[in-house]
C-alpha cells in the first residue's frame, strides 16, 4: 500500500503581502537544478537510469569519466576473482 511510492509535497497558493520580487519567495529549488539533468521527480528505474547515462555522456570533466571507468574495471575484476573465473580461456593454447 504505497510503500515504494514517494510522498509528493503539498502546494499552497499563499502570496506574501509585502513581497515585491519575481517569483515566489517560498519556492523550494534544489541546489543542483541548474547543473544537472538527473534531479527530477521519481520516474521509475528506467527513467532514472537513462537520465544518469545522459548526464554521464554530457559531462565535460574527463577526469571523472576516467575515474568511473577505473572503478568499474576494478569491481569487475574483483567479482571475477571472487567467483573463480579462469581467464585462460581468452589466451591461445600453447
Amino acid at each position: 500500500m504505497g510503500i515504494m511510492k514517494l510522498k509528493k509535497n503539498r502546494k499552497y497558493n499563499y502570496k506574501p503581502r509585502f513581497y515585491k520580487g519575481e517569483g515566489s519567495p517560498f519556492e523550494l529549488k534544489h541546489k543542483f537544478d541548474d547543473k544537472r539533468t538527473t534531479v527530477n521527480p521519481a520516474k521509475g528505474i528506467k527513467g532514472k537510469f537513462n537520465a544518469a547515462i545522459d548526464d554521464y555522456k554530457h559531462n565535460q570533466d574527463s577526469n571523472v569519466n576516467k575515474r568511473v571507468l577505473i572503478i568499474i574495471a576494478v569491481l569487475i575484476m574483483l567479482f571475477l576473482f571472487i567467483i573463480g573465473f579462469d581467464l585462460s580461456i581468452f589466451l591461445p593454447n600453447s
